[in-house]
């Protein structure tokens, strides 16, 4: 029997290792126990020699990026589960692409690893770590994930907050940004850890020699630069991505629509329309990896609206406070449409409002989330849930609001201006309209101007509503 110890528990690199080399020594899954032991060997020397004269062993990447999501699970048998795949696939090639028991449960596994990265990411809120006035005042926070993905989201924090220090505590590791230089410390008690207020003060006895000390004292080691010491004002607080409870007459799905949605989100070629309900679509949102734009949104934003409609409106993308709220258009992009709405007597609780784009695209400066414009692979990608959407409300007219939506709309790049007041022919039978983005009408500078565009905006509105009835 060979015992495997492993530096820690999220060792992927000392398990490739140690499975690569005994892979290719031929020791049988049966034959390995898997332990963690940061002060062990994770093999003796010889053992780290494969076989000479034997052929490479290679995986598909598919594994490769599974593995790396599974390992961080919290179930003891993660190690063992992914050994026993490697030593399948040899002779299983197609052993990620078919029904199978153990690449189930290593999606599975993979797939609660990331709920728990969403989860932290939209749930941890950080408190200052000390008074204000003392220099540049880092942030601190307790979480107890659901499994084992503090170093994985530990980056998106210090992206979003990339001029503010802080420190995330969990019982896995801590991790530090200091504006410069993301570090990890071990995993903290959760028996210290105080509720309420008194984790503040817990953690501001802890913390002095990290960062406040460092801004006071340049000499001390890892000292933050004293050009980037400066007061904080006392209402200042980190901004804390949290999303809403589901807006009323939206009710939450069944457990059986999440796990229907979640299998077809993940396994139906863009092509496919499979959905049969708009909550399928608001739960499916929620595990769709068809692009990389998850990745740093809180939460996808699904349509909203009757599931029969005659007018469907499309804009581009969700803004910061729709990422936040969950619904499309209540920022002030949507105040605007909501105001056009009502001087064209298009009453929006009887149009379908969605996006081209279902999560939220853009690039942090200092801790603001500026938008980003989707590209046309991710509009290409997304159009996946439009095309289910439009499918399940039937809509007689879409509106596409902006260049983005147009391309997503009508399947090729539209010019907006020699495309409005007149009605397209869709495929799908529908008539399609062109107009502005609302988001467009708040950026035009002149007064008169300004004013011009949303009387043309107001205008195509109420042809698309004659249009639809």
């Amino acid at each position: 029997m060979q015992v495997i110890r492993l530096a820690s528990e999220t060792d992927l690199s000392g398990w490739r290792t140690a499975a690569r080399v005994l892979r290719a020594r031929r020791v049988r899954p049966d034959e390995v126990i898997w332990t963690v032991d940061a002060t062990g060997d994770l093999l003796d020397d010889a053992a780290l020699e494969a076989p000479a004269g034997r052929a490479r062993f290679t995986v598909p990447a598919e594994f490769v990026a599974l593995a790396g999501a599974a390992l961080r699970h919290r179930s003891d048998e993660r190690f063992s589960l992914l050994y026993r795949m490697l030593w399948r696939l040899e002779g299983e090639p197609m052993l990620l692409w078919v029904a199978d028991p153990d690449t189930d449960k290593a999606r599975d596994f993979a797939r609660g690893v990331g709920k728990a990265a969403r989860a932290m990411k939209a749930f941890v809120r950080f408190q200052p770590a000390a008074e204000p006035g003392e220099g540049l005042v880092p942030q601190i926070a307790w979480f107890e994930p659901a499994h084992r993905v503090t170093e994985a989201v530990a980056p998106f924090f210090a992206r979003r907050y990339a001029e503010r220090p802080f420190s995330l505590m969990t019982p896995d590791a801590c991790a530090h940004w200091d504006t410069r230089r993301l570090s990890f410390t071990p995993g903290a008690d959760p028996a210290d850890a105080p509720a309420g207020q008194g984790l503040v003060a817990y953690w501001r006895a802890h913390y002095a020699a990290l960062f406040a000390e460092a801004c006071g004292n340049p000499s001390a080691p890892g000292a933050i630069a004293p050009t980037t010491c400066r007061p904080q004002a006392p209402e200042e607080t980190m901004p804390t991505p949290r999303p809403s409870p589901p807006p009323k007459g939206h009710p939450t799905p069944s457990r059986r629509v999440l796990k229907a949605a979640a299998r077809v989100s993940r396994d139906a070629p863009y092509d496919a329309v499979a959905l049969t309900s708009l909550d399928e679509v608001s739960a499916g949102l929620q595990f769709c990896r068809r692009c990389d734009l998850y990745r740093d949104a809180t939460q996808g934003v699904p349509g909203e609206g009757p599931e029969r409609a005659r007018l469907m409106l499309v804009g581009e993308q969700p803004g910061d406070q729709e990422d936040l709220a969950g619904q499309p258009f209540v920022g002030p992009a949507g105040q605007v449409l909501d105001r056009a709405l009502e001087a064209a007597g298009v009453p929006r609780g009887q149009a379908y409002v969605t996006n081209a784009v279902k999560h939220f695209k853009h690039e942090l400066r200092g801790k603001k989330r500026i938008h980003k414009t989707p590209n046309t692979g991710e509009v290409t990608a997304c159009r996946w849930w439009l095309d289910n959407e439009r499918r399940i409300v039937r809509p007689r007219v879409i509106v596409a609001l902006g260049a983005t939506a147009a391309l997503a709309v009508v399947g090729k790049p539209t010019p907006i201006g020699k495309s409005r007041g007149r009605a397209i022919q869709l495929l799908d039978q529908a008539q399609g309209v062109v107009t502005y983005h609302p988001s467009f009408l708040l950026r035009v500078p002149d007064a008169d101007a300004k004013a011009k565009a949303f009387a043309e905006f107001v205008q195509d509105l109420k042809f698309a509503w004659k249009l639809a009835a």
